[in-house]
């Protein structure tokens, strides 16, 4: 991965998204002015992102992490293993014009799954984020300090204000994050079972074309557009969720 590539990938780690936006919004409860709290956010964005990326210079790439037990490592699975079926079915299949439009796809299938396995790392990424904040604390933390700005004295309401500001921002983060998180899953679920439901209907063409029961040009096309549709779609959820996580989107506070 080249070092402009390295850098974009740090940026959009949704860890350093928490930590900038966590820190502005610090910096916006002690009374700083807000254009200096936002200051101070993007700041530690980016020194986050310019560490990671001095850390991983001479070291060798690493291999994509997906969180070993999650909804997102299983649905990787089952899309790595029906890739995987196709992929000995076509090579079964020898010679022929049925076998030759099979083995066009592979590329494709190949493309989805390698898009599947940025989303897993993606989703496990997101849940270490989310990880590290505890929405129950949160909740009691505002439900007190509303009770008690009903009955402060004045010179303390606007320190009570700037705290709940900041966990409301907090608030704010958990949500996005968990939304991208649930799109991401929910787009792998389709996508796999997409990928496998491929394969059922590739060995159901194979037996019957080979009986001369089909001429399986039309049925292919189909497949193919189908195929095209889970790789477009996991392209467009990658683009929309990465978006998403992007610091520059976030709401000005």
């Amino acid at each position: 991965m080249s070092p402009t590539s390295r850098l974009i990938e740090e940026l959009r780690d949704p860890w350093g998204l928490l930590l900038g936006a966590t820190a502005g919004g610090a910096a916006w409860a002690v009374d700083v002015h807000p254009a200096a709290a936002a200051f101070v956010g993007v700041t530690v964005w980016l020194v986050k992102a310019g560490v990671a990326l001095a850390q991983g210079r001479g070291a060798r790439p690493a291999a994509r992490v997906v969180a070993s037990g999650s909804r997102e490592a299983y649905w990787l699975d089952r899309a790595v293993s029906a890739a995987r079926d196709f992929g000995e079915l076509s090579a079964s299949m020898g010679g022929g014009p049925f076998a030759g439009r099979i083995a066009l796809m592979r590329p494709r299938i190949d493309d989805a799954l390698a898009t599947l396995e940025r989303l897993a790392e993606q989703a496990s990424r997101t849940g270490t984020a989310l990880g590290r904040f505890d929405p129950v604390q949160l909740s009691r933390e505002h439900d007190r300090l509303t009770r008690e700005l009903g009955t402060a004295k004045k010179s303390v309401t606007d320190d009570i204000g700037r705290a709940l500001a900041s966990l409301a921002a907090q608030r704010d983060v958990i949500d996005r994050l968990t939304e991208t998180r649930d799109q991401v899953l929910a787009r792998m679920e389709s996508s796999a079972i997409g990928i496998e439901g491929l394969v059922a209907r590739v060995v159901e063409l194979s037996a019957m074309t080979a009986a001369g029961a089909l001429e399986p040009a039309r049925v292919l096309d189909e497949l193919a557009d189908s195929l095209e549709g889970v790789r477009q779609g996991l392209h467009e959820t990658e683009r929309i969720t990465r978006d998403a996580l992007d610091p520059h989107d976030a709401p000005d506070r």
